[in-house]
């Protein structure tokens, strides 16, 4: 799938100014603010003056880098990506999450294919990122149908491979989300038999290192207010939001790109405790499908709380 393969985003570090302190942020395709940061050069001119630039990791699964703390600032990831983390005990701290926007990942077949209904996957193989939002998506939509996740037969790919598999047929399902989802509809008839709807909110959190947030929260801070004000003016501008991530995404169809972006919310907000009790039924789901080997308790995680919210 040449429209969303690795070689799609041009991610290479800039050039570093001796002075300035790298800020190691990773990326995912999906992580939208952070590319119209990147690409429009937001970042590096607020972190200037803070005596740091940015520099940009692309990567297709975050888990192990995340775990790893391999980056400084993390992608924006999936609300049940955080789950397999604190079950690796990896030191991260939660300071922004995006408003959910369930319809944004989604259960996919053939539109002729004879599968109707989730219950109707027993015995399939389906598609899914390991560890991702979607892979939550899956497992819940199982359980609501009475099947266990030993019931399907999962194959575990990453996005593009999970796009590349579906797309000559080998997949008899894929569980997956957006951008991936707007270009599976637009490349061939698909029928969704489940969204996130009902299931989860999907909120995406953004997560950094525990000794980086400690260490400068003037960062943290600054990107934060920037990814709030990025996510504005992609809603404010769908045109030029979508003009700017074209190219950036493999010349995706315009049209795609708009199909994405109207499902996401991009509202970036403070993460608060009491909001978590969904990242509960994500761990205990995934506990019971024997995806995490312990429990957890998933509102005992580290939340910086940008300086406007404290005051």
């Amino acid at each position: 799938m040449a429209g969303l393969g690795a070689a799609a985003l041009p991610f290479a570090s800039p050039a570093v100014h001796a002075a300035a302190r790298e800020v190691k942020i990773s990326m995912q395709r999906s992580s939208v603010l952070f590319t119209v940061l990147k690409v429009k050069g937001t970042l590096a001119e607020r972190l200037a003056p803070l005596g740091f630039t940015p520099t940009w990791h692309l990567f297709t699964s975050v888990t192990e880098p995340m775990n790893a703390g391999a980056v400084d600032i993390h992608a924006d990831v999936a609300d049940a990506v955080p789950i397999f983390t604190q079950s690796a005990r990896a030191p991260l701290t939660f300071y922004a999450r995006e408003r959910g926007a369930p319809a944004a990942e989604a259960i996919i077949v053939p539109a002729d294919s004879p599968i109707r209904t989730v219950a109707d996957l027993k015995g399939r193989t389906v598609g899914v990122a390991p560890g991702s939002g979607s892979h939550y998506v899956l497992a819940a939509a199982l359980k609501r149908a009475g099947l266990r996740f030993d019931d399907i037969r999962p194959a575990y790919l990453q996005a593009p491979e999970g796009a590349a598999a579906f797309e000559r047929g080998s997949l008899d399902a894929w569980s997956i989300w957006d951008p991936f989802l707007a270009f599976a509809e637009a490349k061939r008839p698909v029928r969704t038999i489940a969204d996130g709807t009902g299931l989860t909110s999907y909120h995406r959190y953004y997560l950094v290192n525990d000794s980086f947030v400690a260490a400068h929260p003037e960062v943290v801070a600054t990107v934060y207010q920037a990814l709030v004000e990025a996510g504005q003016w992609v809603k404010a501008n769908p045109d030029a939001a979508v003009a700017l991530l074209t190219p950036v995404w493999g010349d995706l169809p315009p049209a795609v790109v708009a199909a994405a972006n109207a499902r996401r919310t991009y509202v970036v907000e403070p993460v608060e405790r009491a909001q978590l009790g969904e990242q509960q039924a994500i761990a205990d789901t995934f506990l019971e499908a024997k995806l995490i080997p312990r429990r957890i308790d998933a509102t005992d995680v580290r939340i910086w709380t940008p300086p406007a919210v404290r005051g």
